[in-house]
């Protein structure tokens, strides 16, 4: 490590002993440095000249001085039941750094071997789902959605059993918290209000530092009615990019609305309201029109744990804010979607009879909204095209372009700021999985490729153009499981 510009610290070792276990990695065999983001790096503070001094601690077989590696303790609500049995089953933090920024940066090695809390399970990390892993944090990040993000992956030789027999890989997550609605949940039902107390304090000094001088009782309604804010927008942003996040158990509830826990994730293609990515969730309890109801869901698992240190009145004016921040953010991410900047008090209702357009003539959701964004320079024939029946089309862009009447941009600035908010490229499926097969044949140079597109998701790119095709018959719903 070169160039090191941050401080270390391991805050989380503050907290009292139940909230986690001190564990080591257990080393993989032969592994083998493949992707490493240095502008990531470069904004926490150090530079990596040499990536394969990295491949020890991606590994579990080095640590730095200052990494003392636990195993944190959370429980939570799977599929809407309660598991007290949870906690970090194959990932460990190994410290906490902070940039020349004043960012703060928990690193979190994922895939680093059994712990107390792994259950059944080996500890282990595959090789394709930690791909996926890389590939959608920093597709979300390019994408400008709160995520976790990918410092490096290291691949290795050691065999790992799932449907089939796999091979097995680590990845090095960045955040400024892995602390999850979780946590608190575990606090509250097995170690009482002090310990509530105590991670509350913990977490508002470090992520809320601007509330900290109020008396308790505002410190803790301010701090819940901000968390349930930001987890509602973070939400609403999902659905205005068409991401179904899969698996959003409370445990996968970042406490500063972060995207956090990348399993069986999907980005719509032909629309379909109640898609669920997921295919061990039979119910469709997490598909993509339920997100911002399991969202407020999670909330209200999170106001029960914070009862015994809030007035209840408190708790129920948090929550209160969740469907008011969601409204106001999906309203606000689908009118600049449609490129209206003026209000209009029929506005939602030309946003939901386009969902229920596109839902029932299975209309492929980005490229839609792409073809939108460059309408009048480009005509309406790639709108029309998304479309088996055109006079569909043409209808609804008749009362789309009878509600433009009442807009002041001229087209250009209005499509310009359109194209900045409909991403041309997402990490659909397929393309993940077209990488994941190159990969596990030792190729991550189009794992690489892909990354750079994902970079600049709203950047029209030319020379990548392959990357923005709608999807072949065989790449759409692909089915992705939590086996990971």
């Amino acid at each position: 490590m070169s160039g090191n510009d941050f401080r270390i610290e391991h805050r989380y070792l503050e907290l009292p002993d139940s909230f986690y276990t001190r564990v080591q990695p257990s080393p993989l065999k032969d592994a083998k440095m493949v992707c490493f983001n240095h502008k990531l790096a470069e904004q926490m503070g150090f530079r990596a000249d040499s990536e394969s001094e990295w491949t020890g601690v991606g590994a579990g077989s080095e640590l730095l001085e200052g990494m003392e590696p636990v195993a944190m303790k959370y429980t939570g609500h799977q599929f809407g039941a309660y598991n007290p049995d949870l906690g970090d089953g194959r990932g460990l933090l190994l410290w906490e750094t902070v940039g020349p920024d004043g960012r703060r940066w928990d690193w979190h090695l994922k895939g680093a071997g059994m712990t107390p809390y792994s259950r059944f399970g080996d500890g282990r990390a595959v090789l394709r789902s930690t791909i996926r892993e890389y590939l959608c944090s920093e597709a979300m990040h390019g994408l400008g959605i709160p995520t976790t993000r990918a410092l490096f992956m290291v691949s290795a030789k050691d065999p790992v059993r799932r449907e089939s027999i796999e091979t097995a890989a680590t990845l090095v997550r960045v955040a400024q918290s892995h602390i999850r609605f979780g946590h608190f949940e575990f606090a509250a039902h097995h170690e009482g209000p002090e310990s509530v107390k105590t991670l509350l304090e913990h977490v508002i000094s470090l992520h809320s530092p601007h509330l900290i001088n109020l008396p308790d009782d505002d410190r803790y309604a301010r701090w819940f009615e901000e968390v349930v804010e930001r987890t509602a927008r973070t939400i609403a942003d999902w659905q205005a990019v068409g991401f179904c996040h899969g698996v959003m158990n409370s445990d996968n509830m970042s406490i500063i609305g972060d995207t956090f826990d990348y399993g069986p994730f999907a980005f719509l293609d032909d629309f379909d309201a109640g898609y669920i990515s997921n295919h061990t969730d039979q119910g469709g309890r997490y598909a993509y029109n339920r997100q911002p109801q399991v969202g407020f869901e999670n909330c209200r698992y999170l106001a029960t744990a914070l009862l015994p240190v809030m007035e209840e009145d408190d708790v129920r004016r948090g929550l209160r804010r969740y469907e008011v921040a969601y409204n106001e953010r999906f309203l606000q991410n689908m009118r600049d979607k449609l490129g209206l900047a003026i209000e209009d008090e029929a506005d939602l209702s030309l946003i939901m009879d386009t969902f229920s357009m596109m839902h029932e003539h299975h209309v492929d959701y980005t490229a839609f909204f792409r073809a939108l964004s460059n309408l009048h320079s480009h005509g309406p024939g790639p709108v029309r095209d998304l479309f088996v029946d055109r006079s569909v089309a043409d209808q609804w862009l008749e009362r789309y372009e009878e509600r433009l009447l009442n807009e002041s941009r001229a087209h250009d600035e209005r499509e310009y700021a359109m194209r900045r908010v409909n991403p041309k490229y997402v990490l659909r499926n397929y393309l993940a999985q077209q990488v994941i097969q190159e990969a596990q044949n030792g190729d991550y140079e189009p794992m690489k490729a892909l990354l750079k597109v994902l970079e600049r998701p709203y950047d029209e790119q030319p020379e990548n153009e392959a990357y923005a095709a709608l999807p072949p018959d065989w790449g759409k719903h692909l089915n992705i499981s939590c086996s990971s």
